[in-house]
Order: C-alpha cells, then sequence, then structure tokens
C-alpha cells in the first residue's frame, strides 16, 4: 500500500485476501488463486497455481517485479512463473522472514528447494542482519544478501487509555502485554513461567493478545495460578488499544527474526523485555528503548518485571526512548526507498547489454 500511494501499480497474489490490505486504494489490485482438490492428488498443490497466475497477470500488464515474502512457496512459484511468462524484463526479489531459512532451510524436505529458489532469485533480502547471517550460514545462495529491516505504521486507537483500563479491570495493576500467533517458537510457557515468578505478581496483569487460540495453555496457567493475572483476548477491540493500556510489552521467544509485534509497542510509546535472540536486539537498544535477558532464564526476566512494577516511570522513559528509536529507524519513509532502490538495482543488473 505504500509503493501504490507512491505511484506505483501493485498487485497481490495469494489464496485469500490479506485482511489488512484495502482494495479500495488506487493502483491496488488482487489476483485471488484457485487451489483445486483432484482426486487424483492426496493433498492440494498450491505452488503451481500460484505461478500460473503470477505468469497470465504479468503477461498481461507487463510486470516489472515479483516480490516473493517467504522462499517456499512464494519463490519457487515467482521462478516458475518467471520462466513461463513472454517477457525479458521481469525479475525476482526474494525476502525471507524467519522461518524460512531457520526451520524449513535444516528440513532436507525443502533445503535444495529453497536454496535453488534463492539463487534464481534476481535479489534477496532479509529483515535482520541475524537473519542474514544464519541464511548465509545454511545456503549457498550465490549473492550478496541485502538487509533491509521491517516498518510499521501505526493505527489509531479507538479508545483511551482510561477506560480500557476500566474496562480491563487493570486497577493499578502494572501491565504486561503480549502479542503473537501463539506458535512453539513463541514459548508461552516460558512466558507464563517468567510472569508466576515475579514477586509482586498480586500487582500484575499479563494481556495475551492471542493470534490462535489459546486452549492449550490454559492448564498452565492454572497450574501457576495466574488465573486472575492472565486476561486473553482474540478479537474485541483493536491492538492497538490494548497496547494503549499496557505498560510493558513482554516476549519469549526462542527465535525471532525480527519481532514486529515489539515495534508495534515501540510506535506507541511501550518498551519491551524480551530474550536476547536472533534479531530482536536489533529492533531495540537494550537498556535504552527496552530490556533482554538470556534465553530461558525465567528468574531474570521476573526480577527485572519485578524492578519496573517498582519503577514504572523508568518503564515510561524506556517506551519514550522506543518510540524515539522507532520513528528514527523503523517508518515507511525510512524502509520503503530501501526496497524500490533493491527493485532497481535488479532490474538495472538483469538488463541486456547494449
Amino acid at each position: 500500500m505504500e509503493l501504490a500511494a507512491r505511484g506505483h501499480e501493485v498487485h497481490f497474489f495469494s489464496y485469500a485476501k490479506p485482511v489488512r490490505l484495502d482494495t479500495s486504494l488506487p493502483r491496488i489490485h488482487f489476483h485471488a488463486v484457485a487451489v483445486s482438490k483432484y482426486k487424483l492428488f492426496e493433498y492440494a498443490d498450491y505452488t503451481l497455481p500460484l505461478a500460473v497466475k503470477i505468469a497470465e497477470v504479468a503477461d498481461q500488464v507487463h510486470l516489472d517485479i515479483i516480490h516473493a515474502h517467504y522462499a517456499v512457496p512464494h519463490a519457487t512459484a515467482a521462478y516458475i512463473a518467471k520462466r513461463m511468462a513472454k517477457q525479458d524484463r521481469l525479475r525476482i526479489v526474494t525476502t525471507l522472514h524467519g522461518t524460512d531459512t531457520t526451520l524449513l532451510g535444516r528440513d532436507p524436505n525443502y533445503r535444495r528447494a529453497i536454496e535453488y529458489s534463492l539463487q534464481h532469485s534476481d535479489r534477496v533480502t532479509t529483515v535482520s542482519d541475524s537473519l542474514r547471517r544464519d541464511t548465509e550460514e545454511i545456503f549457498d545462495v550465490g549473492k550478496p544478501v541485502e538487509v533491509i529491516h521491517n516498518f510499521y505504521t501505526p493505527g489509531q486507537a479507538t479508545s483511551t487509555r482510561e477506560r480500557m483500563r476500566k474496562d480491563l479491570e487493570l486497577g493499578d495493576c502494572f501491565t504486561l502485554f503480549h502479542a503473537s500467533n501463539l506458535r512453539s517458537v513463541k514459548r508461552i510457557d516460558l512466558l507464563l513461567e517468567s510472569v508466576a515468578r515475579c514477586k509482586f505478581r498480586s500487582r500484575l496483569k499479563l494481556i495475551v493478545l492471542a493470534g490462535n487460540s489459546f486452549e492449550e495453555f490454559e492448564g498452565k496457567v492454572r497450574e501457576l495460578g495466574l488465573e486472575s493475572t492472565v486476561i486473553v483476548r482474540q478479537n474485541g477491540y483493536p491492538v492497538e488499544d490494548y497496547i494503549e493500556a499496557s505498560d510493558l510489552g513482554i516476549y519469549t521467544s526462542e527465535t525471532e527474526s525480527f519481532c514486529l509485534s515489539i515495534l508495534e509497542g515501540m510506535f506507541l510509546g511501550k518498551a519491551s523485555l524480551a530474550f536476547r535472540v536472533g534479531g530482536i536486539p536489533e529492533v531495540m537498544e537494550e537498556g535504552v528503548s527496552g530490556l533482554l535477558c538470556d534465553f530461558g532464564n525465567c528468574d531474570e526476566m521476573a526480577a527485572r518485571i519485578d524492578e519496573l512494577v517498582e519503577d514504572p516511570a523508568r518503564a515510561r522513559a524506556l517506551g519514550l526512548a522506543a518510540k524515539e528509536r522507532a520513528v528514527e529507524r523503523f517508518t515507511a519513509e525510512k524502509i520503503v526507498p530501501k526496497y524500490l532502490a533493491c527493485y532497481e538495482q535488479a532490474l538495472l543488473e538483469g538488463a541486456p547489454v547494449a
């Protein structure tokens, strides 16, 4: 949408329209990919229908760049589409976001396909320097890997902090927030364990903004005696409202390529406490705009929470520094031009010699 606002024609390809994609905006086009379930196949295939749709549209509107987010299946489909399309100008830029390197890249069933797709991309980018190092360690990319960090444009809160805290019955409690899809890599068990070990647990609340069902963790909540501490929300108010009502983000992932949720909080003036893994130290400046602990050290994390419960002014100061860092480094105005330069370089490098 930022590219379209700058005058570029942008075509989205997916099996379903992204929730946040506003197709009413000018120069935004969405192409649904139909996934057929033939009885001949035990499992439905998405890669080939995606490649066919991209090739069809590429020929119709003369696409310049296919920007594939994630190697599998998107970069693979992009390469097939490029070979099928009837034009020489088409270029592929692949952006890796994490699991395609850290998880699938180590799986022998996917590794060669990912590596091949990267080698046949005109440009490869990652969202953090940490992910770039992992990518170059796991794959023979055959070209330099460029780091272009994520950016975020915050939405507007629809409620006030005071009203949200009243609706959530937070009282005077120091309130933590966690937003994720709750996948195993997010280590929700360590999140709950860290909160449970706090000395000032009676003065704490934890809001979990769950992208998936929280049911599998309800037993752990009861086991740790956190029933009156943990508040789970899957829908309702915009995420900005919950963050506005909170005091600090908390993340316990065992690996993160970047952690966009931390950045969301930063733009709203909230710092985060997290484990020192992956690209997280690139997002926040440790001790200035956020706090980091060694992975798995729940006692250390609990101690940091207790310190802020007793000194909420420090949490506010960290939050102000976090917002300043976010505005300075991670806005669309800072990041989108880097992608445009990447596209232009891909087109230039792939142009035939006169």
